[in-house]
C-alpha cells in the first residue's frame, strides 16, 4: 500500500508542478484514474491510496467492475464512446458522462434519467478538435450548437468539454488544448452560460497532461502513468 501512496503522491507532484508553472491552483485540477483493462482489485489499491475518481470507457467492463467496487465510494466517470441503447445500464450509477457528442445521445441520458428517477448527472461534450474519423465527438463549429440544443435538460447538468486531440508531441497537441479552452470561452460568452457549472476542461493523459494543464485542464485522464501499460 505504501508504494502505491508514493506513487499516486508523485503523480499530485507532477500535477502541482504543471499548475505552478501556469499560476494555477492545483486543487483546480482533478486526476480521473483511467482504468481500462485493469482489474478491480488494483483500482481498489488506488482508492485506499487515496485516488477517487476513476475513468471506464466500456460498458460491461465498468458494470462488472462496479459491482465488486460499488461500496468503495468511487466517483465514476465514463469517459468512452457511449451507444445510446447503453445509457440505460450506467445512468445510475455513474456521476460523470464525458463523451456527450450528439442531441440524440443526450436526449437519451435525459430520457433514462427520467425513468431511473436520476436527479442530475454531470456531462461534458465531446469536441473532435482533429476532424479524426477514428474518433467521436461533434466537431468545434457545432459545439455552440449541440450546448445550445442540450443546456435546458433539466436532468443534464452541462459542465463543460471533452477531448481527445491527435497523438502528437506535447508542444504539437498544445494548440488543440487551447483551441478547446477558448472553445469553452466562447460558449460561456456568446451563450451566456453559467461560468460556476460550464467551468470543466477535460483534455490531456500520460504523455502530455502537463500542457494540458498549462492550457487550463480541469481534468487530466491518466492511465498508462499511473495503472502502467495495458
Amino acid at each position: 500500500m505504501q508504494e502505491r501512496i508514493e506513487h499516486l503522491r508523485k503523480i499530485y507532484q507532477a500535477i502541482g508542478d504543471a499548475a505552478a508553472i501556469a499560476r494555477r491552483h492545483p486543487d483546480a485540477i482533478r486526476l480521473v484514474g483511467v482504468a481500462k483493462h485493469k482489474p478491480a482489485s488494483l483500482i481498489r489499491e488506488f482508492r485506499r491510496a487515496g485516488l477517487v475518481d476513476i475513468g471506464e470507457s466500456y460498458v460491461q467492463e465498468f458494470l462488472d467492475k462496479y459491482e465488486e467496487l460499488k461500496d468503495d465510494a468511487i466517483e465514476w466517470h465514463f469517459i468512452g464512446h457511449l451507444q445510446s441503447n447503453k445509457v440505460k445500464y450506467i445512468i445510475d450509477k455513474v456521476q460523470w458522462i464525458h463523451s456527450v457528442d450528439s442531441v440524440k445521445l443526450a436526449e437519451e441520458i435525459q430520457k433514462q434519467a427520467e425513468k431511473q428517477n436520476v436527479a442530475r448527472i454531470n456531462i461534458l461534450l465531446q469536441i473532435n478538435l482533429g476532424g479524426e474519423e477514428s474518433k467521436s465527438g461533434t466537431g468545434p463549429d457545432e459545439a455552440t450548437a449541440l450546448y445550445r440544443a442540450v443546456k435546458g435538460f433539466d436532468r443534464l447538468a452541462v459542465c463543460g468539454l471533452m477531448a481527445i486531440p491527435p497523438f502528437l508531441e506535447p508542444e504539437a497537441v498544445r494548440p488543440y488544448f487551447r483551441q478547446l479552452r477558448e472553445l469553452r470561452d466562447r460558449i460561456l460568452r456568446e451563450e451566456q452560460a453559467d461560468p460556476r457549472l460550464f467551468s470543466e476542461l477535460s483534455m490531456g493523459m500520460s504523455n502530455d497532461f502537463d500542457v494540458a494543464i498549462e492550457e487550463g485542464a480541469t481534468m487530466v485522464r491518466l492511465g498508462t502513468i499511473l495503472f502502467g501499460e495495458r
